[in-house]
């Protein structure tokens, strides 16, 4: 069980002005937040709103085409030393379909040079409930159980921010709790957390914070305690009809 930390300290993101543009499309336009250890976003809006390229930046994978992100004090896009410190959850699972999931585990706890990474890898996958299917090619495996492989990867090296980018895909109702449940642990941990979902009430259930984004800004951000859910959920449905 992991010890609960209240958020708060140094921050682990910052996030000053960003821009990121496709040609002359800016699909993130100016952003500013921060997030400190033990504090969740949740990051809500149409597709194409700019979430999915706000999370690939964070996570060093795009470069900024102006403005500021760091994680841990470290300027993104940062190389090896920023991405360490990010584990990346995608509806896109990114895995080797032709290893097993415990090879594919393995794989990203040698890259990260993990400590004791057998056992984490092991622990890892257990918390997934994958142990049973450990050994079978990934290629096999339903989209849920793929999706909790990909969950375990992102997890096994015990990442100082977790970018989780629609991680309820293809998840059953097991995995969805057992992700729910990751989740928690990890921001009451002091894991920073940033989580892109459409589901309202899962998402503010989990987060200290939350966003609604349009069109590549943040139209709304606000600590979730002072957010009525029902004025929420209109301000919601309004930015995806675009009225």
């Amino acid at each position: 069980m992991s010890s609960k930390i209240s958020p708060g300290g140094a921050p682990i993101v910052e996030v000053s002005e960003l821009t990121r543009e496709f040609g002359r499309r800016r699909a993130v336009a100016g952003v500013t937040f921060a997030l400190a250890p033990g504090e969740c976003l949740a990051l809500f809006g149409p597709n194409g709103a700019g979430k999915t390229t706000l999370l690939r930046v964070l996570a060093g994978l795009l470069r900024p085409t102006s403005g500021d992100a760091r994680i841990s004090g470290i300027k993104l896009p940062g190389g090896p030393a920023a991405r360490a410190r990010v584990g990346l959850i995608s509806h896109h699972n990114m895995l080797y379909e032709a290893l097993s999931p415990r090879e594919n585990v393995a794989f990203a706890a040698r890259l990260y040079q993990v400590r004791d990474g057998g056992r984490r890898v092991e622990e890892s996958l257990q918390r997934m409930s994958m142990l049973e299917r450990a050994d079978a090619p990934v290629r096999l495996l339903s989209r849920g159980m793929q999706q909790r492989v990909s969950i375990a990867r992102a997890m096994v090296h015990s990442p100082q921010l977790v970018l989780a980018d629609e991680p309820y895909s293809g998840l059953d109702e097991s995995g969805a709790r057992a992700l729910t449940t990751l989740l928690r642990d990890l921001r009451d941990a002091g894991t920073a957390v940033i989580v892109v979902t459409h589901n309202l009430a899962e998402g503010l259930s989990l987060a200290t914070h939350a966003a609604l984004m349009q069109r590549g800004q943040f139209i709304r951000y606000d600590a979730t305690d002072r957010i009525d859910a029902a004025t929420y959920a209109n301000a919601y449905r309004q930015a995806v009809s675009g009225d």
